[in-house]
């Protein structure tokens, strides 16, 4: 495969004007004055701005990206409909003072994205007569949905995520070790194109596949072992998220069995996907076809969640959740089944949610496969 192109700066050139206006409409109903952005994600989402430190204030007047000396020059570059300040200080005093400076008096801000450090400071440099109010998950609800530049290079980032799961498949043999095939993965990816790896890599052989989230280890593969593989790439700054099982040699029948039961209940979920459908529901399907395998227990975690800029993301698919899916959302769908001491399966794929329909952005086959 060859390197795949990023093209998401030339669909975030302009994106402030059109995003930065739904953000203010939301900050109007909310009765705010302005809101403030210490997390990069979302500051990119909102500009395009890249670089690594920085606050981004956005309110009806004039809008600010805050930065220093080491980004300013980048982000005048990146940045279009708003000025750029060069901190004087430390970051989170100059932000309050600019705030200060503009008269803005009911401020917003996200407490699931900001340090109780960076408030202290933003209070210290904005002064008294301040009202904070801390609201949860205002920007990731317009990140929710993605816009057709988004998903388009979420296909480029799923597309790559493929193409290295494909090349690592054929370098598992006995004798293999998990750090081996994990640095493989990112090199993979990096070679391919990649900004760099989604999460760390999680690649576990045998009884070690029971744990969802194992980090590679020195454990060395030996013949008749599962093997989960999970892996995610970065391009363009979004995220892709797969997972596949694999056996090295000839598997068992409960080993077989297990597979049909957790495939069969992923497709349950997928075909449940689509707007307007409650995401609790998904979840219910995966657990309904489980159950009737007799392995609900063995599964131990939500069916699946949001992805976009960054790999867990809203909104999520698990037990409960009312919120209902929308077009422009994308989701993963991860139903598994672990054993303790013998081993665990799991099968994951991104689906973008359309109007009228779904799109399964991984491509990678997910019958059982025998090495």
């Amino acid at each position: 495969m060859e390197e795949i192109s990023v093209s998401s700066i030339s669909f975030m050139r302009d994106s402030f004007s059109i995003r930065g206006r739904e953000l203010r409409k939301l900050l109007q109903r909310a009765g705010l004055d302005a809101w403030v952005v210490a997390e990069p994600a979302n500051w990119y989402y909102l500009t395009g701005f890249t670089g690594e430190a920085g606050m981004l204030v956005v309110s009806e007047g004039e809008s600010a990206l805050v930065t220093d000396g080491r980004f300013t020059s980048q982000a005048r570059e990146e940045c279009h409909g708003l000025r750029v300040v060069e901190q004087k200080g430390a970051l989170g005093e100059a932000v309050g003072k600019y705030l200060q400076s503009k008269r803005l008096k009911r401020i917003g801000y996200d407490p699931g994205r900001m340090s109780v450090e960076q408030l202290g400071r933003l209070r210290k440099g904005a002064g008294k007569n301040k009202e904070w109010k801390g609201r949860k998950g205002l920007v990731e609800g317009l990140r929710m949905v993605k816009e057709p530049g988004e998903l388009a290079q979420m296909r480029k980032a799923a597309a790559l995520a493929d193409a290295v799961l494909s090349g690592v498949l054929k370098l598992l043999k006995p004798g293999v070790r998990e750090l081996e095939i994990a640095a493989e993965i990112e090199y993979q990816m990096r070679r391919k194109g990649a900004n760099g790896a989604a999460f760390e890599s999680i690649v576990a052989f045998g009884e070690r596949s029971a744990l969802p989230h194992a980090g590679p280890t020195e454990r060395k593969l030996r013949k008749n072992e599962l093997v989960v593989l999970d892996l995610g790439a970065i391009l363009g700054h979004y995220c892709s998220d797969i997972t596949r099982t694999v056996y090295l040699g000839r598997a068992p029948g409960r080993i077989r069995g297990w597979y049909q039961a957790v495939l069969e209940a992923q497709e349950a979920a997928i075909g449940a996907i689509g707007a307007g459908v409650e995401c609790g529901k998904v979840d219910e399907a995966a657990r309904k076809v489980l159950a009737g395998h007799g392995l609900e227990e063995r599964f131990i975690h939500s069916t699946g969640h949001g992805l976009g800029l960054e790999v867990h993301e809203e909104p999520r698919l698990a037990r409960g959740q009312r919120s209902r899916l929308a077009a422009g959302n994308v989701v993963t769908v991860e139903p598994g089944v672990y054993v303790p001491g013998v081993g665990g399966i799991r099968i994951e794929d991104d689906v973008a949610v359309h109007e009228g329909g779904i799109e399964v952005l991984t491509r990678s086959k997910r019958e059982f496969t025998e090495i």
